[in-house]
């Protein structure tokens, strides 16, 4: 279950999961939010999705198509992915009696400030943390920890698509242009705002930087005048919620994440499928997923000039940076693949059952 109108990456990691089951043998339904994204993409993947209007933790029109759905499907397992599934999960399952196990996901490394949101998380039979440090801080807030599970998060792996170099363009990024790129929701906690200050520098050292920016988000306006007002109009491209990112991430010679809190990162991810050379800040479970000076450079978050000269380093010697970039990869196989998510959950699955 996934109550998320939008499609971010912990959509995806849904969808994945769900495809990934199913190909294994599993039954599998997916309870999704109607008209939101996830519902068109579980439906083109041929899974049985049922859709609800789900509003906040406790809208009363979703709890009951959730309790419908787990009357008429009778799951051994179901697994929450975000914090108001939780809380409907909770009490669908008391409305129906069903004997289903509930499993949550934990994708943020957010406080669980409020006793409610404490006491939901205590009431799973376990809760998935994609990170330790998320895991940390479930303990840390009063999860137990003999119900907490690590699992990481995952993407396919696939062959990057033609057509970046085209896509590039179109955004009117130069063909002799050294591309940085960002992939990452417009919200504070992925901090763009020390980003562009990084472009204001960087931009200053090497003519040739380019900046690409594919997100959405509530901070947008705001992102686009602070880029305008430091002269970086055309130079800090906002390219908006892009669905060809298999194109465009092969072609950034450097990914950049520059988020002050993240539960892993799984733009990273598909960064490193791609063997891209990745700077990013320490924050959340980043250093899980970038190993700094093995697969990539991290610096601490919020610091511009720490970011502009671990970039510098990397536009600049493109030897290393196609080390780090294939150091990457291998360490995506062996760690971050969506088939090793899957048979992880799965695993978690068989515990409860």
């Amino acid at each position: 279950m996934d109550t998320a109108r939008s499609w971010r990456g912990g959509q995806n990691q849904v969808l994945l999961t769900s495809v990934g089951m199913a190909a294994r043998g599993h039954d599998v339904a997916v309870a999704c939010r109607t008209g939101g994204e996830l519902l068109a993409r579980v439906r083109a993947a041929g899974l049985p999705a049922r859709a609800g209007r789900f509003q906040g933790d406790l809208g009363p029109v979703g709890i009951l198509a959730l309790a419908r759905t787990l009357a008429e499907t009778r799951p051994d397992v179901l697994q929450l992915h975000d914090p108001h599934a939780v809380s409907a999960g909770l009490v669908a399952r008391l409305l129906t009696r069903s004997r289903a196990r509930l499993i949550a996901t934990r994708r943020v490394d957010f406080r669980l400030r409020s006793l409610p949101s404490r006491l939901k998380y205590r009431a799973c039979d376990r809760v998935i943390a994609v990170s330790r440090a998320i895991g940390d801080r479930l303990r840390a807030d009063g999860v137990p920890g003999e119900a907490v599970r690590l699992v990481y998060e995952g993407v396919p792996d696939r062959a990057p698509l033609g057509g970046g170099a085209e896509a590039l363009a179109g955004l009117g990024v130069p063909k002799d242009a050294l591309v940085v790129g960002n992939v990452a929701a417009l919200t504070d906690h992925k901090d763009h705002a020390t980003l562009i200050e990084t472009a204001a520098l960087l931009t200053q050292r090497l003519p040739r930087v380019f900046f690409v920016i594919a997100g959405e988000g509530e901070l947008r306006e705001m992102l686009e005048a602070r880029a305008r007002a430091l002269g970086l109009a055309g130079r800090v491209i906002f390219a908006g919620f892009r669905t060809d990112l298999d194109r465009l991430v092969p072609s950034f010679d450097v990914f950049c994440l520059s988020s002050h809190m993240e539960g892993l990162g799984t733009s990273l991810l598909d960064a490193m499928a791609f063997a891209r050379p990745i700077v990013a800040t320490t924050a959340g479970g980043i250093p899980e997923a970038v190993e700094d000076g093995q697969t990539g450079l991290l610096v601490p978050p919020r610091d511009p000039r720490a970011l502009a000269e671990a970039l510098t380093v990397l536009l600049t010697d493109e030897g290393r940076a196609r080390a780090l970039g294939a150091a990457g990869r291998q360490r995506f196989l062996a760690r971050f693949s969506a088939a090793h998510m899957v048979e992880e959950t799965l695993k978690i699955y068989d515990e409860v059952r």
